[in-house]
């Protein structure tokens, strides 16, 4: 199929894009990795796309003593190359070089990604795994959102409206840290069955790919409690996700 008819606008900056998005059926558009499949499916019938992924502000990394600061138009191929600073001991180039093909991963983009809120998606588990802050930007100016508190449900985010992903904010984990990330999908490149991420220091377990928020955990043993909407079955997916990324972690 082919999406119903939309505008498509390329603003030169952050204040042009924050003032088109303020129209009604304004949407933004980054890879469109996400976005594009759903309009040709025309279950979003956005009337005008604005495009911010080669906004100068949404581009690079900023390297700080704690952290790391991604733009939100850096793609899963830059991070899966290494052609930005990895504040993760690995755990970020691993994870993007499974999303998906190598096709998507050229123009996919982080910020995308994560404004997508697919519960299914590989970054929004990563990100709160690693305590990472999403940065939006509004009418209002920049305000820091916890990224395991960015999702509220599937497909929906906290972003306010008209605001904007404008980029990520990744601590740094200590030198020599081990984590293990264990995606269960029917084959590569598909969208996750279910996701468990195992970080050492700061000890960090969680459960993601679990048809809502991404989910932090003490162990294995608090899915049932913790994720209770999950039928038996995906509970068990869950915990076998989770218990492989532990014996991964432990392994490293």
């Amino acid at each position: 199929m082919k999406p119903a008819a939309f505008e498509h606008a390329a603003p030169a900056d952050t204040r042009g894009a924050l003032t088109l998005l303020a129209q009604p059926g304004a949407k933004p558009l980054s890879g469109g990795q996400s976005l594009s499949p759903m309009m040709n499916l025309r279950l979003v019938r956005p009337a005008l796309l604005v495009d911010v992924k080669r906004l100068p502000d949404l581009r690079g990394a900023l390297e700080a003593a704690d952290h790391i600061r991604f733009g939100a138009a850096i793609t899963h191929a830059e991070i899966e190359d290494g052609a930005v600073p990895d504040p993760s001991n690995g755990l970020m180039p691993h994870v993007a070089h499974g999303i998906a093909y190598r096709a998507v991963r050229n123009r996919g983009t982080l910020g995308g990604s994560l404004a997508h809120a697919d519960p299914a998606a590989d970054w929004p588990g990563v990100m709160a795994a690693l305590g990472a802050n999403i940065i939006a930007l509004g009418s209002q100016g920049e305000r820091r959102i916890p990224a395991e508190a960015f999702i509220l449900a599937p497909f929906t985010t906290a972003l306010k409206p008209g605001e904007i992903i404008l980029a990520v904010e990744v601590p740094r984990l200590p030198a020599g840290a081990r984590w293990g990330y264990c995606k269960i999908n029917r084959k590569i490149g598909e969208f996750a069955k279910a996701i468990g991420i195992a970080i050492e220091r700061p000890r960090r377990l969680l459960a993601g790919a679990v048809e809502g928020p991404p989910t932090l955990l003490e162990s294995v043993d608090d899915i049932p409690t913790r994720l209770p909407w999950l039928d038996a079955a995906a509970q068990r997916l869950s915990g076998i996700a989770l218990q492989r990324a532990i014996a991964m972690m432990e392994a490293a």
